[in-house]
């Protein structure tokens, strides 16, 4: 379906809207992150992304702001125009109705309700339409929605704040500050991009975070998620003084819970082994539509997605101080016993946030 050559021109204008896909980073979800420019010879003459779920997609906004100067125009957009109704109308026919010529996409869309069906309605209407060759950070941005469309999971990413030495708290349990403010500050953009938060009842009970995201922008928060096997959730805990959803996620089917508000639900996913089912927690928020998790937890949950293979991404926000050999691990990794049943991970990416690095981590291609 691709094209043999695309030229710079193209390029530039794939580039734009993938850039204008991003404005939608924090609020689009669970839909991915769409930009449009249309464009007539080389000047743009409406551009638009999508928003939020439920209202117009980035194609309507464009044609919009194009008015009349759409005719005859050229479309880039950063994701395969959609072919199917959903809350709106399919924008590949919105496309024909305004009279088009040509359309390049990023990438096809992996949902497979579309699925190459827009390029297929568009060229069936007799539009030029292809899929670029060059994706411009297109299938980065959406991740999370590509891999929950083709995998039934969302993109796990686990962010792990911790000193040179590997530890994570002081030998009395004490965490606050390990890394600084920029640093802290980018965990909430991280918090802010996710669908879901998912932490342990160990850090509750010892952090009592909010597992809000604060940002200065527009933000859908996303679903703060607590593993609490033995239901020992205090109600009082201060991430109920925040708005959105909490799930509370047990491995006791009799545990009713108590004192909990009409905003807050209770389910219970036990594993083999007893306790809470982490790899059913994650299929339970792909079903609900949840493309990017974000796990700030403790060593024990930490290590139980690690060592079960579900994890995409592990973010370490490495400080430049020592807490020595009293301090608390990162990762507690049950069935680990000499250095052949060690789980790899290929360092990708390396940056200083401030006075810590920041290191993403990805599983080991190596077998």
């Amino acid at each position: 379906m691709n094209t043999p050559d695309h030229s710079d021109r193209d390029l530039r204008f794939i580039t734009r809207a993938v850039e204008l896909a991003k404005r939608g980073l924090y609020t689009t979800k669970p839909n991915p992150r769409v930009g449009c420019v249309v464009v007539q010879g080389d000047e743009i003459v409406g551009e638009g992304w999508h928003e939020r779920a439920g209202e117009s997609h980035a194609e309507i906004h464009a044609l919009s702001a194009a008015g009349d100067r759409a005719e005859e125009s050229e479309i880039f957009v950063s994701l395969e125009p959609c072919a199917h109704a959903g809350r709106t109308g399919p924008c590949a026919q919105a496309l024909v109705d305004a009279g088009v010529s040509r359309v390049v996409a990023a990438m096809i869309d992996p949902n497979p309700q579309v699925a190459g069906q827009g390029i297929e309605m568009l060229r069936s209407a007799g539009i030029a339409a292809e899929i670029s060759e060059q994706d411009c950070g297109a299938v980065e941005l959406n991740a999370g929605f590509c891999k929950r469309m083709t995998s039934g999971r969302p993109f796990v990413r686990l962010k792990v704040a911790a000193t040179m030495d590997g530890r994570t708290a002081a030998n009395d349990g004490s965490s606050q500050w390990i890394t600084g403010e920029a640093a802290r500050a980018e965990v909430h953009q991280l918090r802010a991009r996710s669908c879901a938060i998912v932490t342990g009842i160990g850090t509750v009970r010892e952090d009592n975070p909010r597992l809000n995201a604060r940002v200065d922008e527009d933000v859908v928060q996303p679903l703060r998620v607590v593993l609490d096997g033995n239901g020992q959730l205090d109600p009082t805990a201060r991430l109920f003084s925040e708005s959105g959803d909490v799930l509370i996620v047990t491995s006791r089917a009799d545990d009713e819970g108590y004192g909990f508000d009409a905003r807050t639900e209770q389910l219970c996913l036990t594993g083999e082994d007893g306790r809470v089912d982490v790899a059913g927690v994650l299929d339970m928020l792909a079903e609900r539509a949840c493309n990017e998790v974000l796990v700030e937890a403790g060593a024990g949950v930490a290590g139980a997605f690690v060592s079960r293979g579900l994890v995409d991404e592990v973010w370490v926000y490495q400080s430049p101080d020592m807490l020595g050999t009293g301090g608390r691990g990162m990762f507690v990794m049950r069935g680990i016993r000499s250095i052949g049943d060690r789980v790899k991970f290929e360092l990708t990416d390396v940056s200083r946030i401030g006075r810590d690095l920041r290191l993403i981590y990805s599983p080991s291609k190596e077998g």
